[in-house]
C-alpha cells in the first residue's frame, strides 16, 4: 500500500518540505521566527570558462501555497 504522500503525487522531499512548514507555522513567535530563518536557503548557479566564473545567476525557489 503507498504512503499518502506517495498517493497524492509528492516526492518525499516535497513531503518532508511540507511538513516542516505546518511545524514552523505552529511554534510560538519567537521560536517560529528562529526556526523560519534556518528554513531559508539561497541557490546560486555560475557557469565556468577557463577557471572563471563568467556567468553567476540567482536560483528562485517556486513559491507554492501547499499546507
Amino acid at each position: 500500500m503507498a504512503f499518502a504522500w506517495k498517493a497524492s503525487g509528492l516526492t518525499y522531499n516535497r513531503y518532508l518540505a511540507v511538513a516542516a512548514r505546518v511545524v514552523r507555522r505552529s511554534l510560538k513567535e519567537g521560536e517560529r521566527l528562529k526556526a523560519e530563518r534556518r528554513g531559508e536557503m539561497e541557490l546560486r548557479f555560475a557557469k565556468w570558462e577557463v577557471g572563471l566564473a563568467w556567468t553567476v545567476e540567482k536560483i528562485e525557489p517556486e513559491r507554492t501555497n501547499e499546507a
